[in-house]
């Protein structure tokens, strides 16, 4: 019997190939598009799960509350981690981690010892050894026990490994950093690189050296290891102490204003789960390192289960629209006994085997796909042909969809009365065709969704990137590595200064994009008891504000000219004065443990993600480590970029000239979403394409099915317009019908997703009438095929066959 049913489904698919291609090439393509979203949703949910003891590894969260607004952040002071574990048992290991630049994280010119090239490397951390414990680094070469216990060690990845000890037996090699050759680096082991799925990636671990035991400084995440049986809510709560025992107490040591003192009393401590970094990491102080979204990991799980619904639907209306095919059939088979068991059990076959096709050719087409797919999302996903669980899954899936897009069809074909269906009184269509119409009505309102969705992030998207920033961010190049020339800096950019094309040149590690040196500290009006606020202060030099294009509003920009702006002058930038409560801010003296007098204030500018706010920030004279900022003329860039390439060769030999453009820098900053938004957008393609092919299809068969009465109309002299109107009316108020329904639902999903971003676009009617607008020239495109050849039929052939 099964073989039987096999047979009559193979010669029923067989026998109506373009519908059978559209069932399946439909199927397929809508699995092609969830197996990719499933890859990809499983490499995010994969992150930070490969350690042994991943449900004990936490990562510690502050939280506060500062202006009415919860803070969060993992920043902490240096004694932090030692405090924890020596106060509470439950704690079994206590790592710190510090990723500030300020420390000389980050990135670092690097040689080997009794070389002479240096090259700029990135991934530079300083940790404890309890840290390399916690997170069960292995290591290839040397000891895990004791790797970061000597000042001056330095473990390094497999990879960089490579590069500088191509031979192996990298343990025990010397290294210098940062062309200081009185303090060489010996290599206490080799790493094997970080995993893709870690949220953690560096290639060079050097132990801290900081010696700042106070409780004021910030800057060191911390990890614990805890005890199997511990109780999280408890230990949370007992961290308090931390607070009340040792942070008031040295803040008001320090003098702090009793505002501030007021913000500590607020602070929780909260234990992450290591696994949960990546994905739920809602930090208003941002960690620096690359997150992923949960939102979009459900988002777009909900794009693979609309795709799915989307090519079901049109395996049900076409289906049931193929109805009048199969009446007969029916009907036969009916009088000669066959039970409506049977029946059911044929149709199923049918289903099942269209979905075995579907899932075969989805699975062959998501693996051709997989390589465009990862370019886009910055992966490195595979298919998982090896993985035990992974044909199982295909093949329980496909007979599963199968059976629930099948049975519908079943039960709806194998009802029809035999004796109806032989007098010929079957109603073709009638009894599904309020199903098939909300069906269309659901595809094409998913349709719409997602167009206002995709309309949306692109505006938004360009919104980012050409917003007024406070600062000109075009033709700046920026060069690392100059710190190698110590005191002769000075004369270099001299002679850079003389490069035809270059405008102009300031020597800052501080820049307004994310990856740079941040330095953040507390100011307070001096001599008054007024409230204190966080500040980022930045180390810069006379040229840096004219050199990024930056506008002062108040006061004056520094000068050589004044000796006190390289003690003791401050600039600040207008949200500052507006924190502090300052109308005019001119010749005020502020503290941070210093004295600073206010000579100028500078427009706000963005120098974090348009996601945040502008907070406040202050730029004093300082040293900094040789990051050259070159403001180049436009008409001549490769000129200029070319002499001052020279320049460097003849001058720094030793180090690779490393150079990048700050609008890039800029567009880095948002790669992630620029990411999600293609992602995205190219499956609401799909989705819509899944769509369209189903109205097509539903178009041709109900074209098919009105061909008689579409002869008559022309015989009696209807005009073509009559027969095209006949045959799109009734699909262009559905489609009239789904764009009312999925403007609000798009306009309050898409809402959702902006609040992520503090500074924004307002969606306006206009989305709406683009989207509505494309919906209606797709379906009508989609349709007009069918209707146009039905118009143009020559009626006595339709006639003479009747």
């Amino acid at each position: 019997m099964i073989k039987n049913h096999f047979k009559i489904a193979w010669r029923n698919l067989s026998k109506d190939k373009v519908f059978s291609c559209i069932k399946i090439g439909g199927f397929a393509i809508g699995i092609a598009a969830c197996l990719l979203i499933a890859l990809f949703i499983r490499d995010e949910l994969s992150y930070d799960r490969h350690y042994k003891n991943t449900d004990r590894i936490y990562r510690v969260v502050m939280q506060g509350v500062m202006d009415g607004e919860v803070v969060k952040s993992v920043h902490f002071q240096l004694p932090f981690a030692d405090a924890l574990k020596s106060h509470f048992p439950e704690i079994q290991k206590a790592g710190k981690m510090n990723m500030s630049e300020l420390f000389g994280a980050g990135s670092r010119s690097m040689r080997r010892t009794g070389e002479i090239q240096n090259n700029i490397e990135e991934g530079f951390v300083f940790a404890n050894q309890e840290l390399f414990e916690i997170l069960e680094i292995p290591l290839e070469e040397g000891s895990a026990h004791n790797a970061l216990a000597s000042p001056q060690s330095i473990v390094i990845s497999k990879s960089r490994a490579n590069i500088y000890f191509p031979d192996g037996n990298a343990v025990g090699k010397t290294v210098v950093l940062d062309n200081n050759t009185d303090r060489p680096y010996t290599i206490t082991g080799v790493m094997p690189d970080f995993p893709k799925n870690s949220h953690l990636k560096f290639d060079f671990l050097l132990p801290i050296e900081d010696t700042n035991m106070g409780w004021t400084n910030n800057n060191y995440f911390t990890y614990v290891l805890l005890d199997k049986n511990t109780d999280i809510d408890q230990l949370e709560k007992k961290m308090y102490s931390i607070v009340k025992n040792y942070m008031i107490p040295a803040q008001m040591e320090r003098g702090r204003a009793p505002d501030f003192i007021e913000v500590l009393k607020t602070i929780e401590y909260k234990l992450q789960p290591i696994s949960d970094v990546h994905l739920k990491s809602d930090l208003k102080m941002g960690d620096g390192l690359d997150h992923g979204d949960i939102r979009f990991v459900w988002l777009f799980g909900a794009i693979a289960c609309f795709i799915l619904i989307l090519a079901c639907i049109n395996f049900i209306n076409l289906s049931t629209a193929k109805s009048a095919n199969r009446a007969k059939e029916v009907g036969l088979r009916k009088t000669v006994g066959a039970f409506k068991a049977d029946l059911v059990a044929q149709f199923l076959t049918e289903s099942v085997l269209f979905s075995f096709i579907s899932f075969i050719l989805g699975t062959l087409l998501a693996w051709v796909l997989l390589p465009l797919f990862n370019s886009m999302a910055d992966k490195t996903i595979v298919m998982p042909w090896t993985a035990v669980w992974f044909f199982p899954i295909l093949l329980s899936s496909a007979l599963l969809i199968g059976i629930i897009a099948g049975l519908y069809p079943s039960f709806y074909l194998s009802a029809f009365r035999p004796v109806n269906v032989l007098k010929g009184r079957l109603v073709i269509g009638n009894k599904s065709g309020s199903l098939r119409s909300g069906l269309v009505v659901f595809q094409f309102a998913t349709s719409v969704i997602l167009i206002i969705g995709t309309l949306v992030i692109y505006q938004q998207m360009e919104y980012i990137l050409n917003k007024e920033l406070g600062y000109n961010k075009e033709q700046v190049l920026v060069v690392e590595g100059a710190s190698i020339l110590g005191g002769k800096l000075e004369n270099f950019k001299d002679q850079i200064r003389n490069v035809p094309g270059v405008v102009r040149v300031t020597d800052s590690d501080y820049l307004p994009v994310e990856g740079k040196k941040r330095n953040g500290n507390t100011f307070k009006i001096n001599n008054e008891n007024h409230r204190s606020i966080a500040s980022q202060i930045w180390r810069v030099d006379y040229d840096y504000i004219k050199t990024m294009g930056m506008h002062v509003q108040q006061g004056r920009d520094f000068s050589r000219e004044f000796a006190s702006d390289s003690v003791s002058s401050m600039i600040i930038n207008k949200k500052m004065a507006e924190e502090m409560g300052m109308e005019n801010p001119l010749g005020t003296y502020l503290n941070n443990g210093q004295d600073w007098i206010i000579v100028g204030v500078v427009e706000d500018f963005h120098f974090k993600s348009l996601k945040e706010d502008i907070t406040p920030l202050a730029l004093v004279i300082g040293k900094n480590s040789g990051t050259l900022s070159i403001k180049i003329n436009e008409a001549n860039t490769m000129g200029a970029l070319n002499a001052i390439e020279q320049l460097w060769d003849q001058n720094i030999p030793t180090m690779a000239f490393n150079y990048s453009f700050l609008d890039q820098d800029f567009v880095k900053m948002h790669a992630g979403v620029q990411r999600m938004g293609k992602i995205f957008n190219s499956f609401a393609l799909f989705a819509i394409f899944v769509a369209c092919l189903g109205l097509f299809a539903l178009s041709a068969f109900m074209a098919e099915q009105r061909k008689k009465e579409i002869s008559i109309r022309l015989v009696l002299g209807a005009p073509f317009k009559s027969i095209y109107r006949l045959l799109t009316l009734d699909y262009l108020r559905l489609i009239l019908l789904a764009i009312v329904l999925a403007v609000p639902i798009g306009w309050y999903i898409m809402g959702l997703w902006l609040e992520d971003f503090a500074y924004r676009i307002t969606i306006g009617w206009e989305i709406f009438a683009i989207a509505g607008s494309m919906a209606l020239f797709i379906a009508l495109l989609t349709i007009s095929y069918q209707a146009v050849s039905a118009a143009l039929l020559e009626p006595l052939k339709s006639l003479r066959a009747e």
